[in-house]
């Protein structure tokens, strides 16, 4: 399923044009609604577009910073999304505690706790809780958050799950599900590398294509997919625009 646009960099320009895109998302979402909803991923995706963040023109004072998943590991535990963002963006920028909703993945028992985001995204964000840009790392696989290939949770009817067996560790996790990421106004899906170029084809060119990602981007209303030239190497026809 082709996104709505595609932007093509190396990854040592990529970042910055993501955060120039992003600040004219978000700054139009505050124009029209007083407030943005960005929903953050974690591993690469967050490594490598998160520090741009920091020196963009944003407005930060009315920016909602939520999580497409994260592991039941401690803030300060190396696999933690949360951690990772507050060392990359939060800290840096020094954001309030009221703007920034993490998934308390290691405070109470998993079902609980997904229980409890997803009442913060109803109280947060109204029913249906709408993200303005949920930012989702392509993973090897094809998966998104913690949605993996043939697993159960593609078919929670809920905005939040948990669970516990997940195929790649840490086993216990909490994810945004297909019908919360399909409520968000934007997608915007990241991939970097040789070893993504193969799924990046598949789920951008392949029309039958059930992974994951693809699902994300079938029902998406606006999407845009963020790759350096090596993700993007097997694209039939690539179609760049900003």
């Amino acid at each position: 399923m082709r996104p709505s646009r595609l932007i093509v960099e190396h990854q040592s320009q990529l970042a910055r044009v993501f955060a120039e895109w992003l600040t004219r998302v978000l700054t139009q979402a505050i124009a029209a609604r007083g407030r943005a909803a960005l929903a953050l991923p974690g591993g690469s995706a967050a490594l490598a577009l998160l520090p741009e963040l920091v020196r963009a023109s944003l407005d930060w004072g009315k920016i909602h910073l939520f999580w497409g998943d994260e592991r039941a590991v401690p803030p300060d535990d190396p696999e933690s999304n949360y951690g990772l963002a507050r060392r990359l963006l939060i800290a840096p920028l020094d954001l309030p505690a009221a703007q920034v909703h993490r998934i308390p993945a290691d405070t109470v028992q998993l079902e609980q706790a997904a229980e409890r985001y997803s009442e913060t995204l109803e109280r947060e964000l109204g029913s249906p809780p709408r993200l303005d840009v949920a930012l989702l790392g392509l993973g090897p696989d094809g998966h998104v958050c913690s949605l993996f290939p043939g697993h159960r949770l593609l078919d929670h009817g809920g905005w939040v799950a948990a669970l516990d067996d997940s195929p790649k560790p840490p086993s216990q996790r909490i994810t945004l599900t297909l019908s919360s990421l399909h409520q968000a106004r934007v997608i915007a899906l990241a991939a970097f590398g040789s070893a993504k170029a193969e799924v990046v084809r598949e789920v951008l060119e392949d029309p039958r294509c059930s992974l994951p990602a693809a699902r994300v981007l079938r029902q998406a209303g606006e999407s845009v997919a963020f790759l350096d030239p090596d993700a993007s190497s097997l694209l039939t026809a690539p179609h760049v625009n900003r």
